[in-house]
């Protein structure tokens, strides 16, 4: 079920630039998301609580988007716009709606840089305007000498294994078709590359798995990528750890008991664990000759 909504504000202007994805804006034309990863951060938290399969389409996002960023960019507010932080900007139903390609015109016409971060081949379709973003954009003062592109493209997985991910990315393309849009994406000039995040425990997060990842990761061309960790929010039914315990619990019940003990009371893992998979990869990304952040 699609639901056409109206929204008072698109844009959203962030206290502290991302540290990953050095975003000082968000823009989210659609709520909620077909492609139904359980693992999704939005399930649960603060920034999606009790999150529906219902979808939402915001169809007044073009208009606010040119009312908001036309003030900001009066005021020389320039800075990276996240399309989208807290949805899929690449959903099927952005065919019918086009909410995505018209927030891009928007950005043009201002000039401001964006981040777009996607599981689609659907962005192919907009490469064309994206690299006008790309050779037009204003970016930060303090981000230009570091910086040299106004679009960067990066592509969400969480494992390589097709038969996994259908399990917990059930609408979502497969890791390789990611992996391939992403470097026609390179092909075409663009600054592009791989989130890795969240790398599932005990299911994606072996040494022999991040080698893996990385290295193939850098054979399809990526100039970047992220590793990060699992984040399990909430108790309802459509919450996250509730869909992924009960994920383990049908194809992984071995595993069910570490991650009892991995995540106890908690939303994530133990600092340990998180920073023995942060210097795992980055002495990975130094071996295969890739960046393991933007800047």
């Amino acid at each position: 079920m699609v639901n056409e909504i109206q929204v008072k504000s698109i844009l959203n202007k962030h206290r502290k630039r991302d540290d990953w994805f050095l975003d000082d804006y968000s823009v989210n034309p659609y709520s909620g998301c077909s492609f139904n990863c359980i693992y999704c951060y939005i399930r649960g938290s603060k920034y999606g609580e009790n999150m529906t399969k219902t979808l939402s389409v915001k169809i007044n996002a073009p208009e606010l988007m040119e009312r908001q960023l036309s003030k900001r960019a009066k005021k020389g507010e320039y800075g990276i716009i996240a399309v989208s932080s807290a949805t899929e900007p690449y959903m099927p139903i952005e065919g019918k709606y086009k909410l995505t390609r018209k927030i891009f015109e928007t950005i043009l016409k201002y000039k401001f840089p964006v981040e777009v971060a996607t599981k689609s081949k659907l962005v192919l379709r907009d490469l064309n305007i994206l690299k006008e973003i790309d050779e037009n954009a204003i970016l930060p003062d303090d981000l230009k000498p570091k910086l040299k592109h106004g679009v960067i493209i990066s592509f969400s997985i969480s494992t390589l294994d097709e038969k996994l991910a259908k399990f917990v990315e059930p609408g979502a393309p497969k890791p390789i078709e990611r992996l391939k849009t992403m470097r026609k994406c390179k092909e075409e000039g663009f600054f592009t590359g791989v989130c890795f995040i969240p790398v599932l425990p005990f299911l994606s997060d072996s040494s022999e798995q991040l080698e893996e990842t990385i290295r193939t990761v850098k054979e399809y061309g990526a100039d970047f990528i992220f590793v990060g960790g699992l984040t399990l929010f909430g108790k309802g039914p459509a919450d996250s750890k509730t869909l992924y315990f009960k994920f383990l619990e049908k194809h992984y019940p071995e595993l069910l008991p570490k991650y009892k003990e991995l995540y106890r009371i908690f939303f994530s893992p133990p600092k340990e664990y998180q920073r023995e998979i942060e210097e795992k990869s980055k002495r990975l990304c130094e071996k295969y000759g890739i960046k393991n952040r933007i800047v």
